[in-house]
C-alpha cells in the first residue's frame, strides 16, 4: 500500500472513531510500527490530526481546555458531585483527581470537616484548603498546559506513598466494552495509580462519557466500587461496566 493510500486509511478510520492506537494501525496496515509513527508524523504536520503517546486523534477530538468543560453538562456534575460526596463521613482521607467532575466533587465537600486531601488539582486545593480544619496535601508534577493541574512520574511516585479511605477519580471515556479510557498516556497512569490508592475508589464521569473513545485505556478500573454517573448508560455498556465489577450508582 502505497503511503497516500495509508494516510487515507487513517483519515477515514479517525474520522469514524475519533482514536487510534499505533497497534491497532500496524495489525490493519500490516506495516511496521516505525512506518505507522511516520505516517502519523506526516499527518500531524499537515494539522489534519493530532498525535499522542501510542496513537493519535482526529484533529477535532483533543480534550477541551478546562475552561470550556467546565461549562458542559454543569447540571450533571453538581449532580454527580453531590451524590460522590455523600460517601464521605467528616475526617476522612480522599484522593481527588483533576477535571471538571471532580471539582464538582470537591465543591459538594464545602461543609465538611477534618478532611485530609490529596490531589494534583492546584483549583481544588485552593478551594478545600485552609477551613475547617482541612489538610490539604498538593501533588508534585509537571503543570499541564490545559488545566490547572499537575502530571507525571513525580505524582505518581508522590501518590505510591499515600493510602487514603476514598479516591474520586474521572475519565476521557468509557468504552463500548466498559474500558475505561483516557487522552494521554500520562494522565491515564496518574488516574490508574488514584485507582489504586485507595479503599474506596469511585470514578465519576457524566453520561457523555458512555461509548467514547479515547486512545489510552486507565488501568484497574475494576477496583473502583463505584461509578456514579447522573443517567444510568444504555444497557450494553452498564453490563459491560457491571461484568469489570464497578457498581453504577445514577445521581
Amino acid at each position: 500500500m502505497l503511503a497516500e493510500q495509508r494516510h487515507q486509511h487513517i483519515l477515514s478510520r479517525l474520522a469514524a472513531d475519533g482514536a487510534l492506537s499505533i497497534a491497532e494501525l500496524v495489525r490493519e496496515l500490516d506495516v511496521s510500527r516505525e512506518t505507522i509513527r511516520r505516517d502519523l508524523r506526516v499527518l500531524a504536520e499537515r494539522g489534519l490530526i493530532v498525535t499522542t503517546h501510542g496513537g493519535a486523534l482526529s484533529a477535532d477530538r483533543r480534550e477541551p481546555d478546562l475552561d470550556v468543560r467546565e461549562g458542559e453538562h454543569a447540571s450533571a456534575k453538581r449532580a454527580i458531585g453531590l451524590r460522590a460526596a455523600q460517601l464521605v463521613p467528616d475526617g476522612a482521607s480522599v484522593v481527588i483527581d483533576s477535571g471538571s467532575t471532580t471539582q464538582a466533587v470537591a465543591r459538594a465537600l464545602l461543609s465538611h470537616r477534618w478532611l485530609s486531601i490529596y490531589t494534583n488539582d492546584w483549583r481544588i486545593a485552593l478551594l478545600l484548603g485552609r477551613r475547617n480544619e482541612n489538610r490539604v496535601t498538593l501533588l508534585g508534577g509537571e503543570l499541564s498546559d490545559g488545566e490547572d493541574a499537575v502530571f507525571g512520574l513525580d505524582t505518581i511516585q508522590q501518590l505510591s506513598q499515600y493510602h487514603a479511605d476514598f479516591a474520586f477519580v474521572g475519565a476521557g471515556g468509557i468504552s463500548a466494552d466498559g474500558a475505561l479510557t483516557d487522552y494521554t498516556r500520562m494522565v491515564a497512569e496518574v488516574r490508574a495509580r488514584m485507582l489504586r490508592a485507595a479503599s474506596t475508589a469511585v470514578v465519576v464521569a457524566d453520561h457523555s462519557k458512555f461509548g467514547r473513545v479515547t486512545p489510552v485505556r486507565i488501568d484497574g478500573f475494576e477496583l473502583a466500587r463505584y461509578l456514579i454517573t447522573e443517567r444510568m448508560p444504555a444497557r450494553p455498556i452498564a453490563k459491560a461496566i457491571a461484568a469489570r465489577g464497578p457498581k453504577i450508582v445514577a445521581a
